[in-house]
């Protein structure tokens, strides 16, 4: 077994949308994309007042993706206009796959609305190769309690497995890629070991707190993306304070990557036709 180590540090930036405090990771000033995870957003954390306006997240198209949505503090309203409608709490993970089409909605529920309070959310786009981009749309919301938590470390450690295979544990969600997704919670002085990654590209975002990771023992602290080499098939993460992170691991596709807004495709023409295909309305009906 060979450990990977840091190749690069990206901090996220501050990208504020309205009065939601919003930090990206990815893309950076130095990454693009560590195919397949395309995109970051860190939403929070921050405190809403009473009677507040909620999340900015109206009525909207995706095609050619999937997005990953981790509710860390409060909770979120998901409504799509494939049928599929929930609220996610603290803890709760939302996992989308917009395939050929679909228009949802991620706002703030009632009660939040009223009450306001604390509130971050991560959201993570997971590219799809081209022979699955037109894909059904499909949607699975899970709370806390319907992700397995894995106590590691003598319980120092807790992997909450959203998708993929640890040690005979597998996570609910079955991605259409195989995609490996959870996030992990340690304490000071903790550590957990990764493998079975030679080929893998890895996902690793430091959400809060201090970690070192690999046999040179960098240093990474909140709100870093960790960009590793190549080389290897485990990843070794120690904690130097108590922390939160996104762990996951997928295989490259190795496609041309062709963004605009909410659709990611292969070509410009695909982009342009995702474009007609939303304007006539063959995304299916639109959301009030």
């Amino acid at each position: 077994m060979t450990a990977r180590n840091v190749h690069r540090l990206h901090p996220a930036m501050r990208d504020d949308i309205g009065d939601l405090i919003t930090q990206r990771p990815l893309p950076g000033r130095l990454v693009d994309q560590i195919d397949p995870f395309l995109f970051l957003n860190h939403h929070g954390p921050q405190t809403y007042p009473p009677h507040n306006r909620g999340l900015p997240f109206g009525p909207h198209p995706h095609r050619g993706f999937e997005t990953v949505t981790f509710i860390l503090e409060g909770s979120l309203a998901h409504r799509d206009n494939a049928g599929h409608e929930s609220v996610i709490h603290a803890g709760g993970v939302q996992w989308m796959t917009a395939g050929r089409g679909i228009v949802h909605a991620e706002i703030s529920p009632r009660e939040f609305l009223e009450r306001g309070g604390p509130i971050e959310i991560l959201q993570l786009w997971v590219n799809l190769p081209s022979r699955l981009k037109m894909s059904e749309p499909a949607y699975t919301g899970l709370q806390r309690a319907d992700i397995p938590a894995l106590r590691l470390d003598e319980g120092r450690v807790t992997l909450n497995l959203i998708a993929g295979e640890y040690e005979g544990s597998t996570g609910p969600i079955a991605s259409l890629t195989g995609v490996f997704m959870s996030t992990v919670e340690m304490r000071a002085g903790a550590g957990i070991r990764f493998g079975g990654l030679e080929g893998r590209n890895v996902f690793l975002y430091v959400v809060r707190g201090v970690i070192q990771v690999g046999k040179h023992a960098d240093l990474v602290s909140p709100m870093h993306l960790v960009e590793l080499d190549e080389t290897g098939d485990t990843v070794e993460i120690n904690a130097s304070q108590d922390a939160l992170l996104v762990f996951g691991h997928a295989d490259p596709i190795g496609e041309p990557v062709v963004a605009h807004g909410p659709f990611v495709m292969t070509t410009r023409e695909e982009i342009a036709q995702a474009i007609a295909d939303y304007q006539a309305g063959r995304f299916g009906s639109a959301l009030g």
